[in-house]
């Protein structure tokens, strides 16, 4: 069975639009692709503001991508504590993130080469 492959800008817009749909705030977009050691195209980082909300980011971005686009997530890791939850779609990969945890961690710095777009907050 080959896996069909989405184009990376309807799947991010559809990731996008799962994130918004449950109010995760504090998007970014990180484009890996000039950079030589990354392990995928794009990064997409978000941040909720409990462990309740992260799982229903994370519960939103996989309906959304579903049933817009028929795909699903080939490893996601994190969600028993949703501190910090990994979605990996293998050329994008989702971090969804408790405000203190991304700080903490802070992702962005340390992909400092990359392009970052940030997603303004719809509300």
């Amino acid at each position: 069975m080959t896996k069909k492959t989405i184009n990376n800008d309807v799947l991010l817009a559809s990731i996008i639009k799962g994130i918004e749909e449950v109010k995760g705030n504090d998007i970014d977009i990180l484009d890996l692709r000039e950079i030589d050691t990354s392990v995928c195209d794009y990064f997409v980082i978000c941040s909720g503001n409990s462990n309740t909300q992260v799982n229903a980011i994370v519960n939103s971005i996989q309906k959304t991508v579903s049933k817009e686009l028929k795909d699903k997530p080939w490893h996601v890791e994190g969600t028993d504590n949703a501190e910090w939850v990994l979605m990996d779609y293998v050329n994008i990969v989702v971090h969804v993130f408790q405000k203190h945890i991304r700080e903490y961690y802070n992702i962005e710095s340390l992909w400092g080469d990359a392009k970052i777009t940030k997603i303004e907050n719809k509300y």
